[in-house]
């Protein structure tokens, strides 16, 4: 589904990427880890047309390596960006229908109505608060509502930036019985997660970031129970990226 070839990423003269490879197959969870500045978060900005890059994107065998955010959009690639970033301003509803901003004429329809109703289904919170401004949420429902507007968008690829971040244990597994249900849709998930440990619980194929480039790759259950992965890494994915 999602082809990642000899991926450099630059912040002015800053070589942030330094020719990954990557893919995510139809259907599956795909995690990303590393330590502090690794580039996971600038791996899903180049991927989104947020950050300089060259290299090879391809989606569905389509081309989006010089795609514009927009474009990419609309291809059914949906980033979920690290720190939630929902709009405090505007109601749990509102920001949902703020998903739909790049289906022109989807807001307004009896698609929008079921849509809605699906995230509804998967965040029952939500729902209940839908009324409510986003600022008054815990962090917990507001990471809720960020995927739920992701998902607003159809996603076919959703790219998931640190879900975990701040929140509680009891929240975090919530969080990832969710990510589960929303893959047994059928939707394909990208994960960058700072808790390496359940990243791999949860995901089907796993590659670690080092300082720009893939330093191992391999099924995520295999890499969890390398003792070698587990010495090296396990300990100290505590720093968002």
């Amino acid at each position: 589904m999602l082809q990642i070839e000899n991926l450099h990423a630059y912040y002015g003269a800053i070589e942030a990427l330094k020719g990954i490879n990557l893919t995510v197959p139809d259907g599956k969870i795909v995690c990303l880890i590393g330590a502090n500045g690794a580039g996971k978060t600038t791996t899903l900005k180049s991927i989104s047309g947020m950050v300089k890059h060259t290299g090879t994107i391809k989606f569905n065998g389509e081309d989006l390596s010089k795609a514009s955010s927009k474009q990419v959009n609309k291809t059914g690639v949906i980033h979920v960006p690290e720190g939630r970033l929902v709009f405090p301003g505007l109601t749990v509803r509102e920001n949902l229908e703020v998903g739909t901003i790049s289906w022109h004429g989807f807001f307004g329809h009896a698609s929008f109505e079921e849509e809605i109703e699906k995230v509804f289904a998967l965040f029952p919170r939500l729902e209940e608060r839908k009324d409510q401004q986003a600022w008054s949420l815990s962090g917990g429902e507001q990471q809720m509502l960020a995927i739920g507007r992701g998902l607003m968008a159809r996603p076919k690829l959703l790219m998931l930036d640190e879900p975990s971040m701040g929140l509680a244990p009891l929240v975090i597994e919530e969080v990832f019985k969710k990510i589960r249900e929303i893959n047994e849709q059928g939707i394909s998930i990208l994960l960058i997660e700072q808790n390496a440990k359940r990243a791999l619980e949860s995901s089907d194929y796993a590659y670690i970031i080092e300082q720009g480039e893939i330093r191992f790759e391999g099924n995520a259950k295999e890499l969890e129970n390398d003792e070698r992965i587990a010495k090296a890494y396990l300990g100290n994915f505590t720093k968002k990226d």
